[in-house]
């Protein structure tokens, strides 16, 4: 019992901590700064929007303006509630699918000999990447909100549901089905294939 008890007062005493700094705004203010300042800043330190300095006789981005642009604009993201909440609306769901997919292969990984390496490749290595696009912009979808307190994956349910039978979704569907049916007919067959079959002839 005196065992329950002290680890009960722990993991109370570490729920106050994190309290208190959800209080001094490290969760919705510093940590979502940090992210949006390391991700502008590397992006364009890797596109040199703002141009190149020469320092022993090579060319390196201009830090200072890149970090001052992305400080900026780091500032005027936390300095909205409504982006904030996005922003991490959008990555707790985005770490829960990782966490999904890292149990998936995982799964699959225990099919596989210890040699080989490669969980999936082919087309079904395109259409697992095809499903993660997928789930990603549902995802984002559902971490923006509408103006009447639902998200945009709810209304645009909502509006495919109400709308099911009209032409305009008829037509877009028909469309999608064509295109999908005319990539699957007009495929070429892979190299793999071919030098399968050019090693069967010799």
């Amino acid at each position: 019992m005196i065992g329950l008890s002290l680890q009960a007062v722990q993991q109370s005493t570490f729920r106050g901590v994190l309290d208190f700094f959800q209080k001094l705004g490290i969760y919705d203010v510093i940590l979502p700064f940090l992210l949006i300042f390391t991700v502008l800043f590397a992006i364009l330190e890797k596109t040199k929007v703002f141009g190149t300095d020469e320092y022993d006789g090579q060319q390196v981005p201009k830090k200072n303006l890149n970090a001052m642009a992305a400080f900026i604009i780091g500032f005027f993201v936390v300095a909205s509630t409504k982006l904030v909440a996005i922003v991490s609306e959008f990555l707790a769901n985005v770490v829960l699918l990782l966490l999904l997919v890292v149990m998936f292969l995982v799964l699959i990984g225990s099919f596989y000999r210890e040699k080989e390496d490669v969980f999936l490749e082919g087309a079904w290595r395109n259409w697992f990447m095809a499903l993660l696009l997928v789930a990603i912009i549902l995802i984002f979808l559902h971490a923006v909100p509408t103006d009447n307190g639902s998200n945009w994956l709810e209304f645009g349910w909502l509006w495919l549901v109400t709308h099911w039978d009209s032409s305009v979704v008829a037509s877009v569907i028909l469309l999608v089905v064509i295109v999908i049916i005319m990539v699957l007919i007009t495929k070429s067959p892979s190299t793999k294939n071919k030098s399968v079959k050019t090693g069967e002839t010799t």
